[in-house]
């Protein structure tokens, strides 16, 4: 069994989605693409858009507060509040700092974590060192993305792939041989072209010149990201597992990144899990980044698929290019 000082599990969690749903249907009216193709390929049915008036920092706090509720503590009592977001709602003052004045978290520390699809797990694993060393007790970390505003819906090699939403998790201490066990993570930056958003900062402002040449969306190498995935998915969470003292065979559920079902069994074949040990919501969502580890871990707890007990597995890849895996033992109060 893995001895930790203070172990740091998962107390509670939660997401938001927007109302607006967009199928594959409608999307067949926008851009030269077929609800065949898009499902073939990916797995994707449909996603949400946030609508005008809505921003990532709204999205945070709905999902926030249903982890906090499920928790059971009080906006006072966090220590710490982690946003892991590409897409904030601007650039100073942080979306962490909105969701604490939206909270009233009036005694917590707050930052934005810049990770891409591999936020979410980079940000419990750092929350876990806060809570481990002592210097903290509750932390919540959010993941959350509103990817509709940087689509470019003439590009059916991507805009088919994202969605907006958020999710949340509250982590604190936990019984000894509980919570977070091992992780893995990492980066390589030279595959940093193959997923980027070109005008997204200072290297490029988002000028109208900008804008007509399409430099303010996302732009993907969809076959070089993929390759990546497959690689690095399943490797992350062999890495977690490894640490944690545990194999493939003590998984009970896996909780990947949702960004393409291809990639999802793959890694599953790797893990030599069966895919009923593998939780897959990107039929609904599509690829929220961030968000999207998150919100599949609390549909997967209020669906009561972690018992007390259970060994877990979250594992993500995402722009940078990044990566993370965590394996956890779920505690269940």
């Amino acid at each position: 069994m893995i001895v930790k000082t203070n172990p740091a599990g998962i107390l509670g969690t939660g997401h938001y989605v927007p109302d607006r749903v967009v199928t594959n249907a409608d999307l067949e009216k926008i851009v030269d693409t077929s609800d065949e193709w898009i499902r073939e390929r990916t797995g994707i049915r449909e996603r949400h858009f946030a609508p005008e008036g809505v921003n990532t920092s709204d999205m945070c706090t709905i999902a926030a507060r249903q982890a906090m509720e499920m928790a059971g503590i009080t906006a006072e009592q966090l220590d710490m509040i982690i946003v892991c977001t590409l897409t904030p709602d601007m650039t100073i003052p942080s979306t962490a700092c909105i969701v604490q004045k939206n909270l009233g978290a009036v005694n917590a520390a707050v930052f934005d974590l810049y990770a891409a699809c591999s936020g979410f797990a980079y940000g419990a694993i750092t929350a876990s060192q806060y809570i481990e060393s002592g210097m903290c007790k509750y932390i919540l970390v959010i993941g959350a993305e509103i990817l509709s505003r940087f689509m470019d819906m003439t590009d059916r090699n991507t805009c088919v792939l994202f969605g907006d939403g958020a999710g949340a998790a509250v982590l604190g201490p936990v019984e000894q041989g509980y919570g977070i066990l091992g992780a893995d993570m990492g980066a390589d930056g030279n595959g940093g072209q193959y997923l980027n958003i070109p005008s997204s900062g200072v290297a490029i402002l988002p000028t109208d010149e900008a804008r007509e040449k399409h430099l303010t969306y996302i732009k993907m190498d969809g076959k070089e990201v993929y390759k990546f995935a497959v690689k690095v998915m399943g490797k992350t969470a062999e890495k977690a597992l490894e640490r944690a003292g545990l194999s493939h065979e003590d998984i009970d559920l896996l909780v990947p990144h949702q960004a393409n079902i291809r990639i999802i069994t793959s890694a599953a074949k790797r893990l030599h899990l069966p895919m009923e040990k593998v939780f897959v919501n990107i039929d609904k969502y599509a690829n929220t980044s961030g968000a999207s580890i998150p919100i599949a871990l609390d549909e997967a707890n209020r669906q009561g698929l972690m018992k007390h007990g259970d060994i877990v597995v979250l594992a993500g890849f995402g722009a940078g290019l990044t990566w993370a895996g965590l394996a956890m033992k779920w505690y269940a109060k």
